[in-house]
């Protein structure tokens, strides 16, 4: 008979686990405030597509007859492009900031994984806080503490 062996307990959170867990903490906060800044860039745009649509802002097309655009199309474009990247920046931002808190409590860890694995793509604040994310997540003891 084989005696039953009990499964190994998991590894203990380090201290320098759970300090970098708070540094991380504290960096994800840092750069979803400059994410969230950079997304507003565009409310340049959405003004100005704004403007077009409603005629504030004259735009000479350039061609007569038939053939010309109605200048208040290419204000929607504006208003469309300015407003998905807006919305997209801020929601990132926002996930950020959510990563940040579920970090310091040690929940959501596959939250924590994808929010760091797209901040990888944010050069270069995000890029190095999504690798040194994910190289803090992929340790054995910090997987245990969010289980």
């Amino acid at each position: 008979m084989d005696p039953v062996t009990a499964p190994a307990p998991p590894p203990e959170l380090t201290d320098e686990d759970a300090s970098q867990l708070r540094l991380l903490s504290i960096f994800h906060y840092v750069v979803a405030a400059i994410t969230g800044l950079f997304s507003l860039i565009p409310v340049l745009h959405l003004v100005m597509g704004l403007a077009m649509v409603t005629g504030k802002l004259p735009v000479d097309t350039g061609t007569s007859g038939a053939q010309a655009v109605d200048p208040r199309l290419f204000g929607w474009f504006f208003v469309a492009f300015a407003g998905v990247f807006i919305a997209c920046g801020l929601a990132l931002a926002g996930f950020m900031v959510h990563a940040g808190r579920c970090l310091r409590r040690r929940r959501r860890y596959t939250l924590c994984l994808v929010v760091a694995a797209i901040s990888c793509m944010m050069m270069p604040f995000g890029t190095v806080l999504g690798v040194f994310t994910l190289i803090v997540l992929m340790r054995p003891s910090v997987k245990a503490a969010f289980a």
